[in-house]
């Protein structure tokens, strides 16, 4: 049976996924969210733990060891971009995507060393490519990543826009700040 443990306040009783390969940790305040992406990554056969706010997640992440993080960047008690920063000194091989409904978080998404960043609404197909993706990279990637050499990074706009690499991205936005 797969299912997902919720911690803060969910909106039916928390379940706990007795499969899954990988552990990830799943954090958004929007207990619909965490409900729905949880049975989804259980489906998938993910192992799913979830929380609402960073003391959750810095709780949980103490307590197990994860796969991937799942991170939405507006968070009720800490700003999410705290709660990363947190989450990957204290586990730094801990691949990361953010997820916002935020527009303009690209540049602050490229910097600071996450696998991904995924706006809202979320496109599934892209959502579980990413994770996937990421869950199967070389250790030494994530590394390169951490410590802002080049490597990898998915970025999946809410727009329905043709996806653009990081670096096409980067020099898009270049030639329109001259």
């Amino acid at each position: 049976m797969k299912a997902t443990l919720q911690m803060a306040a969910p909106v039916t009783k928390p379940k706990v996924a007795k499969s899954g390969k990988y552990k990830i940790l799943l954090v958004d305040d929007d207990p619909a969210i965490r409900q729905i992406l949880g049975h989804l990554l259980a489906d998938e056969d993910y192992f799913v733990l979830t929380a609402a706010n960073d003391v959750e997640a810095v709780k949980l992440a103490a307590a197990t060891k994860f796969d991937l993080l799942l991170l939405d960047l507006s968070m009720p008690i800490q700003d999410g971009w705290k709660t990363f920063k947190q989450l990957s000194t204290e586990h730094p091989l801990l691949p990361v995507i953010l997820m916002t409904a935020r527009p303009n978080e690209f540049f602050s998404a490229l910097a600071s060393g996450a696998g991904a960043l995924l706006e809202k609404p979320l496109n599934f197909e892209k959502f579980f490519h990413t994770i996937k993706t990421l869950l199967e990279e070389p250790v030494e990637v994530h590394l390169a990543r951490f410590t802002k050499r080049d490597s990898m990074f998915s970025y999946v706009p809410s727009k329905p826009q043709a996806l653009m690499t990081a670096q096409e991205l980067k020099t898009k936005s270049e030639r329109k700040l001259t």
